[in-house]
């Protein structure tokens, strides 16, 4: 496949995801502010692997047990990792930008930055299976399941700190609090939605060229963890936003006001 088609390709889910997003703002972001934030996103996925696996070789010199191991390496080493430089685009590029001029904002950069991260990990997955000689109804059947799954996943974890951000730029006293609690429960998130995908794709198993369900309980509880944390990111982030837009006209002009001293305080 043509090496500028998987980049398209990859570039797909993020993109159509972003278009959807954008529309629950009605104060439009400038498309180079968005670029701008997009991309760092995409930067910040090697700075990821780079800094997971510098982690993951520490833990393993602590001898920890393999379950041990396995939970701090999901949670910790990658969900707390990617999570934050996700975070940190924002904090380092629009928290004392004229343009982060609303609460709602921190949900829309945050889940652009993290469409960004997202769009990277889709274009080296889909080399990594045109290396492996995948054919291309293979490879539209797995962008298909990272756009409903994958990206959107990310998107949505990283609005939830976005929405903790939001309120601590409103709630300058517990800022700390409350953006810690928007990083770990994102975290968290993130640690379950991995290994629900591990157990998941690790109860299938190839048989005559066909994949089948070889652990129908894993299969099943797990992808009822997955779809749950699914819908209830959704719907959490939904009535964020509304929650939002129905309190910036009480913390705008504050907002406004001390924006270039709470970037040093975030």
């Amino acid at each position: 496949m043509n090496f500028f088609l998987i980049i398209l390709i990859g570039l797909l889910p993020s993109t159509i995801w972003i278009l959807f997003f954008l529309k629950k703002d009605v104060h439009p972001e400038s498309k180079r502010m968005i670029l701008k934030v997009f991309f760092a996103g995409v930067l910040a996925a090697p700075v990821a692997v780079f800094v997971e696996t510098g982690a993951q070789e520490g833990t393993l010199m602590l001898n920890l047990s393999p379950r041990l191991f396995f939970f701090t390496h999901l949670f910790l080493i990658v969900g707390l990792t990617e999570e934050f430089l996700k975070y940190l685009v924002i904090r380092l590029l629009v928290l004392s930008h004229h343009e982060f001029d609303e609460p709602v904002d921190a949900m829309l950069y945050m889940i652009i930055s993290a469409l960004g991260f997202a769009a990277l990990e889709n274009v080296l997955i889909l080399l990594s299976q045109t290396i492996l000689h995948q054919q291309f109804g293979e490879t539209l059947t797995l962008v298909t399941y990272r756009f409903l799954t994958a990206t959107f996943f990310h998107a949505l974890a990283s609005a939830v700190v976005g929405y903790f951000l939001a309120l601590s730029i409103c709630d300058t006293k517990n800022q700390v609090k409350l953006i810690s609690i928007g990083l770990g429960s994102a975290t968290i998130l993130h640690g379950l939605y991995d290994l629900s995908v591990i157990r998941i794709f690790g109860s299938l198993n190839e048989v005559n060229k066909r994949i089948v369900v070889v652990n129908h309980a894993h299969f099943l509880i797990f992808s009822v963890i997955l779809f749950t944390i699914l819908f209830g990111l959704a719907f959490f982030v939904t009535s964020s936003f509304k929650k939002l837009k129905k309190i910036k006209s009480i913390c705008l002009p504050d907002f406004a006001l001390t924006k270039s001293r709470r970037a040093g305080k975030i």
